[in-house]
């Protein structure tokens, strides 16, 4: 019995039909795969970097559990990914960024093998992208810069942008007596200018009004900043200025930003703050306005 044998052109179109079908399939796969990969990423929390920050700064030196304003789902996606690590038990999953929170996101940064400031359980924009892989977006996102000078003393590009926006304000030149990444430079800044965003602002020759009026203009762009007197400390004059939400901060530095947005003086005795009042802002937030 004799097989029936198809035809070679029709052979040769199944076959072409076949490989077409499978071009087509390939190209909406591909075409589909970015599309999948957006709307995950759509369907993930997202935390604001900003907020997380600045409740980070706060939260530790509040009195009572009262949230950060704004940042309470920001602040528990980071929580429950520290918790799915084991670095936070659940009690502290509460959206306040005591710290307990500080403690775990310092122990998650130095398992990625951060150390110094960059371990310092301020929440940095590589540590946060790093922890919320497949579990939360990043909005916001805040970086201090590379260092520079300024004055033969060292600052971060951040810090250096706030402070010539701080002298177009006032049309003055405002010199540094110090500035950051000093540790052990002076003793009697208490570890503040250890870490980046802090500075000490030379007042020879300015009047007790212009003082204030620095001090004003330097709250304006996102300073928490004060005049500082002999009669306060073992220094000499001057206004001391520490940039809010700079992610390089050391620990006395953040307590200071924690402090001047509960009302306090940033010393520490936690007395009144005794500096001219202006709503309170960001760098950011103050380039937004603008």
């Amino acid at each position: 019995m004799k097989t029936k044998m198809k035809p070679q052109g029709a052979i040769t179109a199944l076959a072409t039909f076949a490989v077409l079908g499978c071009l087509a399939l390939s190209a909406t796969q591909a075409s589909a795969a970015p599309q999948a990969s957006a709307e995950t990423a759509a369907a993930l929390p997202v935390v604001n970097m900003e907020a997380t920050v600045l409740a980070a700064q706060i939260d530790p030196r509040r009195a009572d559990d009262t949230l950060t304003p704004g940042a309470k789902d920001s602040v528990l996606a980071v929580e429950r990914a520290l918790q799915a690590r084991n670095l936070l038990d659940a009690q502290w999953v509460d959206g306040y960024f005591g710290t307990t929170t500080i403690k775990a996101y310092a122990a998650y940064q130095r398992s990625l093998g951060y150390t110094g400031l960059a371990a310092n359980g301020l929440p940095g924009a590589s540590s946060l992208a790093s922890l919320g892989q497949s579990r939360f977006t990043v909005s916001r996102v805040i970086k201090p810069g590379s260092k520079v000078q300024r004055d033969g003393y060292v600052v971060n590009t951040r810090t250096q942008a706030m402070l010539t926006e701080t002298e177009r304000l006032l049309n003055r030149h405002l010199k540094l007596d110090q500035g950051s990444y000093n540790p052990g430079g002076d003793p009697t800044s208490a570890g503040t200018h250890d870490g980046g965003g802090v500075v000490d602002i030379n007042v020879d020759g300015m009047s007790a009004d212009t003082r204030t009026a620095v001090a004003r203009a330097l709250r304006q762009v996102g300073f928490a900043a004060w005049v500082r007197s002999p009669s306060q400390g073992q220094w000499p004059w001057h206004i001391h200025a520490v940039a809010i939400n700079d992610t390089d901060q050391a620990t006395q530095a953040q307590n200071q930003v924690g402090d001047y947005y509960l009302g306090l003086n940033g010393l520490g005795n936690r007395h009144p703050d005794d500096g001219p009042k202006v709503p309170i802002k960001t760098w950011e937030d103050y380039q937004r306005a603008q």
